[in-house]
């Protein structure tokens, strides 16, 4: 019961944190591959660095060829605690005219809450710099347990400015559902990813795909991305995102 007490204290602060965030001003939390639903935080002290790129294979530009901008992200874990984290970040999309963004995520293992409880995660991500630009402030939550051998399944539920997540007609369409999955191939080496976000906005999309650890500290993933909506994001695309973890 005091675990529990000294949880909810130390989520209220945290809620507290999330609010001055979201409207202080996307960027990428820890991710599954396309979205932020997994109950997945940074440990406290390691910095995290990503290279994320996004881009259409063997089609002509003037056939649906394209490209998202590279992704250049640091993520900290900033909690010692071994039953909660706090990871806070911010990424550089370039080129964009307003590349810098910003993102935090709380989370509690599974089992930190009580033995046998799901793990979780409330976060909030897309705090850009420009107003009517940048400014999705998508605050979200997810919750995940593991299946016995079956890996982990996550779902999670997602809010952001309706000004700009918007479908193909204009029409708010701001939140959504969030699902993920992940299974273990090869022990510390080769995991199987998906994930989906609903909504035919900006973050409406699905992906596949294979991450691969070259060191325990050290790994890419290979992915596939799907999208909602062809008329906002274009053609599907592959993903291949460098992950570093440094103490």
């Amino acid at each position: 019961m005091c675990r529990l007490y000294r949880l909810a204290r130390l989520i209220g602060a945290v809620a507290i944190l999330m609010g001055c965030l979201s409207g202080w001003a996307g960027a990428t939390p820890t991710t599954q591959i396309w979205t932020p639903s997994v109950a997945d935080v940074q440990p406290y002290k390691v910095w995290h660095l990503t290279y994320d790129t996004y881009f259409s294979v063997a089609r002509k530009l003037n056939r649906g060829g394209h490209a998202f901008p590279v992704d250049l992200g640091l993520t900290v874990g900033i909690l010692p605690y071994k039953n909660a984290n706090l990871e806070v970040g911010f990424d550089l999309f370039e080129p964009t005219d307003y590349p810098l963004q910003f993102n935090a995520k709380f989370g509690v293992p599974e089992g930190g809450a009580g033995r046998g409880a799901p793990g979780f995660a409330v976060g909030v991500f897309g705090v850009g710099t420009q107003k009517g630009v940048t400014n999705y402030n998508v605050v979200y939550g997810v919750v995940t347990k593991t299946l016995g051998t079956l890996g982990r399944a996550h779902v999670g539920y997602y809010r952001g400015n309706k000004k700009l997540l918007v479908d193909p007609g204009g029409k708010a369409d701001e939140h959504g559902l969030m699902v993920a999955f992940d299974h273990v191939l090869v022990k510390d080496r080769l995991i199987l990813l998906g994930d989906w976000q609903q909504g035919k906005n900006a973050l409406g999309a699905g992906a596949f795909g294979l991450s691969y650890n070259f060191a325990p500290n050290v790994g890419v993933i290979f992915g596939y991305t799907i999208f909602n909506s062809e008329a906002i994001n274009g053609k599907p695309m592959l993903t291949v995102q460098l992950d570093v973890n440094i103490k």
